[in-house]
């Protein structure tokens, strides 16, 4: 890939976010998810700052925070850079994540109201509408929206922005995941099954659909991103 397309055409979005650095923070987001930054690719300050029509000042200020939550690499006298695919590093994440999430459905079930299990059931159909015609960017943004639904209502925002950065370090991973379309057709039926549980407000069930979800999309990134370790 080179400099000049390291961004996909028709981004910069025509409408920005209230700031500079969020703006560059989405459309970095954006990128690593459509893949357009690749693992282990250097990041080309000065021709992406071009691209985004911005200074470099908030595209440091978004590669930082990239940083934080080891989106990206600082290599001293480099740069920054993509961080690698690391089944290891996804396993550890997923991990944590499921000691943190247990405990946010936990609390967060039990306060479901009638509206918050419509609304489920709506981002469930922006899911399956965005994964029919692959559509890796809404389906992935409504599905965050889908999960965070509960983990939110566990009235923990500390909890919450745990969780959260957790997720966004394994944008890349979760972009290969739903490129696949029987990974997508997982997804739906996973979905469907959590719904269900949240409408029967069954706190144990959902918290066992919730693992078997981690543990699927585990099992087929092995397999994308290790191949060796197949059978």
């Amino acid at each position: 890939m080179t400099e000049s397309n390291a961004v996909a055409e028709g981004s910069p979005l025509s409408r920005r976010p209230q700031t500079t650095q969020q703006y560059v923070l989405d459309e970095l987001r954006r990128a690593i998810i459509r893949r357009e930054l690749k693992p282990g690719e250097p990041i080309r300050q000065d021709a992406l700052a071009d691209r985004l029509g911005v200074s470099r000042v908030p595209l440091r200020e978004a590669l930082k925070i990239l940083e934080g939550e080891g989106q990206v690499l600082y290599l001293p006298r480099r740069g920054y850079q993509i961080v690698d695919l690391s089944m290891a590093d996804l396993v550890e994440v997923y991990h944590l994540r499921a000691i943190l999430e247990t405990e946010a459905i936990r609390l967060g079930v039990p306060a479901l109201g009638d509206e918050d299990l419509d609304e489920l059931e709506q981002l469930q159909d922006e899911i399956e509408a965005a994964g029919a015609v692959g559509d890796v960017i809404t389906m992935s943004a409504a599905n965050r929206r889908f999960h965070f639904l509960v983990f939110d209502l566990a009235g923990m925002p500390r909890l919450s922005r745990m969780i959260r950065n957790l997720w966004e370090t394994t944008d890349a991973y979760r972009s290969l995941y739903y490129a696949d379309v029987d990974n997508r057709a997982h997804v739906r039926a996973e979905h469907r099954a959590i719904v269900e549980a949240a409408r029967a407000r069954d706190v144990e069930r959902f918290i066992a659909l919730q693992d078997e979800h981690r543990s699927t999309t585990v099992r087929a990134l092995s397999v994308i991103v290790d191949p060796s370790s197949e059978g």
